[in-house]
């Protein structure tokens, strides 16, 4: 059985490129036979941004609300909180100290925001470290990533690697498993979806603010009896990711023979939105105003990684002579 580990930032309430791009294909990968599946919650990682306590914990029952919500079954998988789980702190010193500095200079996340100095902490710096900490503490066989991920997964092999080379065989080495096929899920300005470019999608609005929310897609300027390229239309971009085949097709059949305009589309949009997703929405909505329900579950999953924690540092440090 091979373990596959993943962790998504509590950064945020996920939004529908989260949702597409991240957490259902981790949901379907975690559900292949013979995969044990370690999903956490990362919230210390999110300290290097985000100073505010109660914002923090609203995340962090956002995020947990919505793996539920969209089916992640925590009988058979651990699914659990980062910080819940102190050893990785531990773990996360012991591995700084077989890092060099350079790897740490080169890494994208601090290269990103090298140029303004001030604005980098040491946590971000050493973010890196903290991620190879996250997959190590577990065992983990594989990790998913994306292409632009590869670096910081290479990072955790190396550092692995060294503490194995002067203490013996310790630390699982962790392979890489390249995402192909991710969704790229785009925003409502046509940019790629991200919280950071404030043109995201939250499903788990409530109607009246989701329909606002799609009525404000861009578009071009194009009178309602014209012709229309669903190619180019970011409307029919994100409908062609969330609707049926038969919904998809109906929709270009209408953009190309004209009399159709894009507040039509984008009404169908948000009728599609509402209607996949009703039962997510439903069960997001009864987690979040419950909040014990998500502690309990958050607190067996770190229950379960604590059990494998434990165990790898206490090798660690045997090795390290504590």
């Amino acid at each position: 059985m091979s373990r596959i580990l993943t962790g998504i930032q509590s950064t945020g309430i996920p939004h529908l490129g989260n949702i597409l791009g991240a957490i259902q294909p981790a949901i379907a990968l975690a559900n292949e036979a013979n995969n044990d599946a370690f999903l956490f919650i990362a919230d210390l990682h999110s300290l290097t941004t985000i100073k505010n306590a109660g914002e923090r914990r609203e995340y962090v029952h956002g995020v947990a609300a919505t793996w539920l919500a969209f089916g992640l079954d925590t009988d058979r998988h651990t699914f659990y909180r980062q910080s819940d789980i102190t050893e990785v702190a531990e773990l996360t010193w012991y591995l700084s100290c077989f890092t060099p500095f350079p790897m740490l200079a080169n890494a994208h996340s601090f290269k990103d925001k090298s140029e303004r100095l001030s604005d980098v902490n040491a946590g971000l710096f050493t973010y890196p470290v903290l991620m190879a900490a996250d997959i190590m503490l577990y065992d983990a066989d594989f990790v998913p990533v994306g292409k632009d991920q590869l670096q910081h997964l290479e990072m955790t092999r190396d550092i692995g690697t060294a503490f194995n080379h002067q203490y013996g065989e310790t630390l699982v080495i962790p392979e890489a498993r390249v995402v192909e096929n991710t969704k790229l899920v785009p925003g409502i300005d046509g940019q790629k979806m991200s919280k950071s470019y404030g043109n995201f999608i939250n499903i788990f609005d409530e109607e009246k603010a989701l329909r606002k929310r799609v009525m404000k897609i861009i578009t071009d300027s194009k009178d309602v009896s014209e012709p229309k390229d669903p190619e180019t239309c970011n409307v029919f971009s994100i409908f062609r990711l969330v609707a049926t085949e038969v919904e998809i097709l109906e929709m270009r059949r209408q953009y190309t023979s004209g009399g159709y305009g894009y507040g039509e589309a984008k009404q169908a949009l948000f009728v599609v939105l509402i209607s996949r997703f009703a039962e997510e929405r439903r069960s997001y909505t009864t987690y979040m105003a419950n909040p014990e329900l998500l502690e309990k579950e958050l607190t067996r999953g770190a229950e379960k990684a604590r059990t494998v924690a434990r165990e790898v540092i206490r090798k660690v440090r045997e090795k390290l002579g504590y």
